[in-house]
């Protein structure tokens, strides 16, 4: 038994996508404990710390196989823009509808390569050819913020549903789609898919009916990092406000933004006498998490290193067991506080985060209040809102937990349908070869 996990976060540098990789090879591996899982990724050293026992199976080549503009060579330099997007289009058609003749096509191309490029495509190319099962463990990746890598993602799944391989997803978060290219190979590909596993009922099993989904091969089961914090929870509630916020462009939050919140957050830790304690997820350079936090933090704890030393989730996690209250711009700081019953006030600009943050908060049902970072009342709102949270953090306790396991429940019966789904995928197999 072989089963390839694509889990989008090739460098392993955010905490949220590791916990959710985290949890989907504990469960596979629970299921079948004597197979091979493998994981794409480009962080070997990373990945053996995170799942010892996945293979990693190098990126590199997976973008190798969908690097565009390979198959026409100099008809690319000599077309115009408009030739060049219809030939790019064409040629991935072509490696989604053929691809035995794509792969032919690429081992020769790649014999003129690097010896390791050939072989990072090669290994790639196995992964793909001879798995059982192809898995996309939980994320947030298929919208329009991220349409380059969702398309990829897309032709990814249509290629191995084409030679007759299960295919399942967990813990997604869908959308919003709105680009017509993203929409059109969403339709061709997503209806096919054996099971998808959403993070909430609010939009994502509506847009994938849209889609063309039928709605017995989707099923809403939470997020399933919630299964780690959960297991991780204390006994009492913690002291301090957690903290986070995403700066990046698909986040959308400005600069006068994040002024307006470091002021919210020094008044509350000052009225409450506690630590304003870092809760970075993304350790990527681009969007560090660390680097926001150090900021929002300057004149409260001019010594914080804005949580750079957590590295890891279960050290994030432990940090979530600090606090009372978080405050998190961010996806998976709220998860992880909701998960051991600690309220949440979810700062969103972007309609990819709102999405993600008010469907969270209709999944746990109390305890999570969503507040828009473009409100021109911006402070005066988190502060009360940090406020309520402060004062109901007791109360919400049991029902948030009561929310979390539920949703665990919900994650382990989709594994066990996919389980059963590769199961009847290979008796029917047997018999057909017998």
């Amino acid at each position: 038994m072989r089963i390839l996990v694509e889990n989008g976060c090739y460098h392993l540098r955010n905490m949220g996508d590791v916990a959710m990789l985290q949890v989907t090879v504990s469960r596979l591996s629970h299921l079948w404990p004597e197979a091979r899982i493998e994981v794409l990724t480009n962080a070997p050293d990373l990945l053996a710390m995170y799942c010892p026992d996945a293979h990693p199976v190098a990126a590199r080549g997976r973008r190798a196989w969908f690097a565009d503009r390979t198959l026409f060579g100099v008809l690319y330099r000599l077309a115009s823009s408009r030739v060049v997007h219809h030939l790019s289009r064409l040629e991935r058609w072509i490696w989604y509808t053929y691809p035995s003749l794509a792969y032919r096509w690429v081992r020769l191309k790649a014999r003129r390569r690097t010896k390791r490029n050939f072989q990072d495509l090669q290994t790639f190319l196995e992964a793909i050819f001879v798995a059982d099962l192809v898995v996309v463990s939980g994320g947030g990746d298929l919208n329009d913020a991220f349409k380059p890598y969702a398309i990829t993602l897309l032709h990814l799944l249509g290629t191995v549903i084409r030679r007759g391989i299960p295919t399942a997803m967990f813990g997604q978060g869908v959308g919003p789609i709105q680009n017509p290219e993203l929409r059109d190979w969403a339709k061709a590909i997503l209806p096919s898919v054996d099971l998808i596993a959403v993070r909430e009922s609010r939009a994502g099993p509506a847009l994938l009916s849209s889609l063309g989904v039928a709605p017995d091969r989707v099923v809403t089961t939470g997020d399933d990092a919630i299964e780690l914090a959960y297991e991780a929870r204390a006994e009492q509630l913690g002291a301090g406000i957690g903290v986070n916020l995403r700066v990046a462009e698909y986040s959308e939050v400005s600069s006068n933004a994040i002024e307006l919140v470091r002021n919210a957050l020094h008044k509350a830790a000052m009225k409450y006498h506690t630590p304003l304690i870092p809760l970075p997820i993304s350790f990527h350079p681009r969007e560090s998490d660390v680097k926001t936090i150090r900021h929002l933090l300057t004149g409260y704890d001019d010594h914080s290193d804005g949580g750079q030393s957590l590295n890891t989730p279960a050290k994030v996690i432990e940090e979530v067991k600090r606090c009372r209250v978080v405050v998190t711009g961010s996806y998976h700081p709220a998860v992880f506080a909701l998960s051991q019953g600690i309220p949440v006030v979810g700062l969103a600009k972007s309609a990819y985060y709102t999405d993600k943050l008010l469907g969270l908060a209709e999944q746990f049902g109390t305890g999570c209040q969503v507040i828009s970072l473009s409100d021109e009342r911006l402070q005066e709102k988190l502060e009360t809102a940090i406020d309520k949270a402060w004062e109901s953090a007791r109360r919400v306790r049991s029902p948030l937990l009561e929310a979390a396991r539920a949703q665990i429940a919900q994650g382990y019966a989709a594994y066990q349908r996919v389980y059963e789904i590769v199961t009847a995928h290979c008796r029917k197999s047997f018999e057909g070869v017998r």
